[in-house]
């Protein structure tokens, strides 16, 4: 490889299913989407690097368009860089699409939006293809009051009890600003599945399953809508309800 190469900004958009791996972020001796990836890049181009994705999906949650940028030498057309990742790559992965990028494009810095999709199965069965795929919750829920209490998380708030703890903020010794725009958030039938779509400027860690995880309180009779505004002002998280599971959620789309 020529060393007067230039270096090049590729957006790469991922599909992945979670559920074999420890999440996105590289960890030691566990399976990662970007160790995965650095993996894949260094054996086709030769180059170490390392993919800044547009957040940190949790182990176990899957997405539909991640998007990631990686900085690198290699002359491959984009087109032909695409085809070889996906040779290489585990069949839990797959490169969408690669694209030269503006040199100050970042994935996670110049997101604008993100939408995520949690999947609820209501039926008494799950066929076993889609349970890595959903949470089964077959038993009684108001969806209705589930539905009416969606909107309360609309516009922009603190969102801190609805936040967990961030390991990697904790480590560098950040305070995160907990404040963000949510500018949709509904609940809706589709078949067997209950839905719920949120769609915002930015999300905190394990932010969209703490919001499931209380509206699914709501669904049970546990809370009401009024609770959810009290919770959503206390900003405690020991105020709202469990985290629901990783296996129902999606990373549906970035915007830029």
């Amino acid at each position: 490889m020529s060393g007067d190469a230039l270096p090049r900004n590729i957006k790469l958009t991922i599909a992945y299913d979670g559920h074999d791996f420890a999440g996105w972020q590289v960890q030691p001796d566990r399976p990662t989407i970007q160790g995965t990836l650095v993996s894949v890049i260094e054996q086709i181009t030769g180059e170490k690097t390392l993919p800044q994705g547009s957040g940190r999906t949790d182990a176990g949650v899957h997405a539909l368009a991640q998007v990631a940028t990686v900085n690198i030498n290699c002359p491959i057309p984009v087109s032909n860089l695409r085809k070889a990742l996906n040779d290489v790559l585990p069949p839990g992965i797959r490169i969408l699409s690669a694209e030269e990028a503006a040199p100050d494009f970042h994935a996670r810095k110049s997101a604008t939006a993100k939408t995520y999709q949690y999947r609820i199965y209501r039926a008494e069965i799950c066929p076993p293809f889609l349970a890595r795929y959903v949470c089964h919750h077959p038993f009684p829920l108001n969806e209705e009051a589930m539905r009416e209490a969606a909107n309360v998380v609309m516009g922009e708030h603190d969102f801190t009890s609805f936040a967990a703890v961030d390991p990697e903020a904790r480590k560098e010794g950040l305070e995160l600003n907990k404040v963000r725009a949510i500018y949709t958030s509904q609940w809706q039938r589709a078949g067997e599945e209950f839905v719920y779509t949120v769609r915002g400027n930015g999300f905190l860690h394990h932010m969209v399953r703490n919001l499931v995880g209380t509206f699914l309180m709501i669904g049970k009779g546990g809370l009401t809508r009024t609770d959810l505004k009290r919770i959503l002002e206390a900003r405690n998280r020991s105020a709202a309800a469990a985290t629901a599971p990783a296996r129902g959620l999606f990373l549906v789309s970035v915007e830029y």
